[in-house]
């Protein structure tokens, strides 16, 4: 467990980070983290019950619920946190930074992986979920709000119920929220603008009284 690198990820990730003893007292993401990774060792030993138990206390403490079973690569950054539910078989890579409300979930009730993997870079927005055994790519970004039931290939943008991809990348180290398309309006235009012309295709083919 690497302490120091915990606590550069958060001065790196979290422009409102302003000094140590704010980071080491104040940041329940952090300290969800560092809970978390002595319950994964106990799970890893086979102590089920008191590693449930210790992440018990810790979603009692932050707000942020961390499965024992999970995988959690270097320097993950759990921004504000309180939400956030990371599921059994859930897979995250290093450099991932997750936002309030977030929801790591399953959809099958087998004992089985059935949780998201995250790959490397990854940043999801607030109150986004993504649902099953389903691959995120490496730099992927999920907008907030969204809900991902499918895989997202690597460099991707994703936004919206359920989520669609975007266009152009993204290799931007944050996700600009105000900057993503409206998808919703935008199909709303797009059945205005079919259904204006049929009525002018209509009013031309059937005669006024």
């Amino acid at each position: 467990m690497n302490l120091a690198e915990d606590i550069r990820t958060v001065f790196e990730k979290d422009p409102a980070a302003r000094s140590l003893p704010e980071v080491l007292l104040c940041y329940p993401g952090l300290h969800a983290v560092w809970l978390y990774r002595p319950a994964h060792r106990l799970w890893e030993l086979g102590l089920r019950f008191p590693a449930r138990l210790l992440s018990h206390l810790a979603r009692f403490l932050t707000g942020i619920e961390i499965h024992p079973g999970a995988v959690i690569g270097r320097r993950f950054f759990i921004d504000h946190g309180m939400g956030v539910v990371i599921g059994e078989t859930a897979e995250i890579g290093d450099d991932v930074l997750l936002y309030q409300g977030v929801v790591l979930g399953g959809t099958s009730l087998e004992h089985k992986k059935r949780h998201p993997t995250l790959g490397n870079g990854v940043v999801v927005g607030a109150g986004a979920t993504v649902l099953g055994a389903i691959r995120i790519g490496d730099r992927s970004r999920i907008g907030a709000g969204s809900v991902v039931l499918n895989e997202v290939p690597p460099d991707t943008t994703v936004f919206g119920v359920p989520a669609h991809s975007a266009s152009g990348g993204a290799s931007r180290a944050q996700l600009d929220h105000n900057k993503l398309p409206d998808y919703c309006s935008e199909e709303m235009r797009r059945m205005q603008q079919q259904f204006d012309e049929l009525k002018k295709e209509m009013a031309s083919v059937v005669p006024r009284k």
